[in-house]
């Protein structure tokens, strides 16, 4: 009797005290990657220079950007002049960072189980999201700040002077709305955690999707972060053999998931709009920016890219082996008995929903102008605007369309290899 007591499974509270040392272990990790990560890549872009000391709330916006948070920005000029600005952006090497963080800290606790109860799994997920709920406040309350612009005054000082009319500009966080999307964020990275883990435990009556489930999701991940690896490793040669390296270093820190997942979609036939106006550009590639600085919205694909420079079709290259590798990785972690045609329709709807996404996460918009007597910009180095937005429709087409060519050939592939724990038949 006494043994059977000993081996009694923990009640809920006590599994409950347990957890929130691991929560706040995940929540901090997160945090401090994404704090380091956005720090270090701020201050290879200069950011350490900025007037009143404003590094730490630029810092605290950027963390609450890269988990999907809304910035606000306002600016005045004065009694009779405006500063409009707007920007809708996510440094997505700040989300990675602190996405695998948070995923290892969630997982880590649940190792060694096949079955975990949606209860338990719910619990556990919602002493993180209550951690992170309170770290977000924080970060909410810090970022804020405003700014004095300097300008060269086309008007020859009668903005500056006679009308008082300096432009400021100040951001501050849209506390409720950021909230809501930090919190789908959380939820979002907890539940493709478990999705891609393969030793994370699910409840038992959805063990039966797994197979199709979790091969593809595992796929889709490493498709994802094999892209950035590639990424990383030109960001290097880059600073090593062409100079400012630390511009580099702060795309790699910043953007670089940015830059890397536009190439991929591109690269697979996905088509862009987009602009780029006065004093605003894109950090890297200049190629992107030569696209896109004209006078009406440009189309950015891989034929418009190809037109300036003919290497642009090592896209298409790269992108189609990455899509190959990734459906055989896909099909090599799945049953055996799996059929190619399987494999294909798995591998469609994943990349039908990953391309997509990707795009929906790469887009961007920034405008800033000034206007006086509420009459337009008044143009010049005064206000410029560049934003890049992805046809979505037709990345969910091209997605699908991959996905069913690709997971077909890696399906085939991986019938011809040997899977970890399958008994070969006998001779």
């Amino acid at each position: 009797m006494s043994q059977h007591a000993t081996t009694k499974p923990p009640t809920g509270t006590a599994r409950a005290a347990h957890g929130w040392p691991h929560a706040l272990a995940a929540v901090l990790g997160g945090l401090v990657a994404m704090v380091v990560t956005a720090a270090l890549g701020l201050w290879a872009a200069g950011a350490a220079d900025l007037p009143d000391g404003a590094f730490v709330q630029v810092l605290a916006a950027t963390v609450v950007m890269a988990v999907g948070g809304s910035i606000e920005i306002a600016g005045e000029a004065g009694a009779i002049a405006e500063a409009d600005a707007a920007l809708t952006a996510v440094p997505l090497s700040v989300t990675v960072a602190g996405a695998l963080a948070v995923a290892a800290g969630f997982l880590r606790p649940l190792r060694h189980r096949a079955v975990a109860s949606a209860p338990e799994l719910a619990g556990w997920a919602l002493r993180l999201a209550a951690l992170w709920l309170l770290a977000l406040i924080g970060l909410a309350a810090l970022a804020r700040h405003t700014f004095t612009i300097p300008i060269e005054d086309p008007t020859g000082g009668l903005i500056e002077d006679l009308l008082d009319a300096t432009p400021r500009v100040g951001f501050r966080t849209e506390v409720p709305q950021t909230l809501v999307i930090a919190m789908l964020w959380l939820f979002g990275v907890l539940a493709l955690a478990l999705l891609v883990s393969r030793g994370a435990p699910l409840p038992a009556g959805l063990l039966r999707f797994q197979e199709a489930v979790r091969p593809a999701a595992y796929a889709m991940v490493a498709l994802l972060l094999a892209a950035l690896a590639i990424g990383v490793v030109i960001g290097l040669v880059v600073a090593a053999t062409r100079g400012h390296p630390a511009d580099t270093l702060a795309v790699i820190l910043l953007g670089l998931p940015n830059l890397m997942w536009l190439a991929l979609t591109t690269g697979l036939g996905t088509a862009w709009e987009g602009r780029v106006q006065g004093p605003f550009g894109l950090p890297m590639p200049r190629l992107l920016d030569e696209v896109l600085r004209t006078e009406d919205i440009s189309a950015l694909d891989l034929g418009t890219l190809t037109e300036r420079d003919g290497r642009a079709w090592w896209l298409l290259v790269v992108a189609a082996l990455l899509v190959l590798a990734s459906a055989v990785l896909m099909a090599v972690r799945s049953p055996a008995r799996m059929r190619p045609f399987e494999h294909a329709l798995h591998m469609a709807v994943a990349l039908a929903l990953t391309v997509p996404s990707a795009c929906l996460l790469v887009r961007l918009s920034a405008h800033f102008g000034l206007s006086l007597l509420g009459i337009g910009d008044l143009g010049g180095d005064l206000g410029g605007e560049v934003f890049l937005r992805p046809y979505l429709l037709q990345a969910v087409g091209i997605g699908a369309g991959w996905g069913l060519v690709a997971g077909f050939i890696g399906g085939l592939i991986a019938s011809r290899l040997h899977r970890r724990g399958e008994v070969p038949a006998p001779q």
